[in-house]
């Protein structure tokens, strides 16, 4: 059985609130999940201690259990200090993709053109 540690939405309409959850990765989002280890609350201001409550002691017990949390988790994880997430990087998702790379070559070589024959 894989778990995750994830959020589990509550709340009314345009106002959420989560739960973090210890659940089977095969269950839906909204639904069974094997235990609550916290709040977290989006709308408070990010200096509340309301925003986010957080068992740090059965965090790090299903942490070492072998729970995978998903990313938005392993930020407020972080947040607390009970795991570390690595920054991610990925430059190549920024480069232009193929016909933008070809489009730009093509700007450079009109340009470069242009300004020969003004020079000219």
């Amino acid at each position: 059985m894989s778990l995750k540690i994830r959020l589990s939405r509550a709340g009314a309409k345009k106002r959420p609130f989560y739960r973090i959850v210890v659940a089977d990765a095969r269950m839906p989002r909204d639904g069974r999940f094997v235990e609550k280890i916290g709040t977290f609350d989006p709308l408070k201001a990010q200096d509340d201690a309301a925003r986010l409550v957080l068992d740090q002691e059965k965090a790090k017990a299903w942490l070492a259990k072998g729970a995978q949390p998903t990313d938005r988790v392993l930020r407020l994880l972080d947040s607390v200090g009970v795991a570390k997430r690595e920054a991610r990087n990925n430059p190549e998702k920024a480069k232009p993709k193929k016909k933008a790379q070809e489009r730009q070559v093509a700007a450079e070589a009109a340009a470069a053109k242009a300004a020969e024959a003004s020079a000219a």
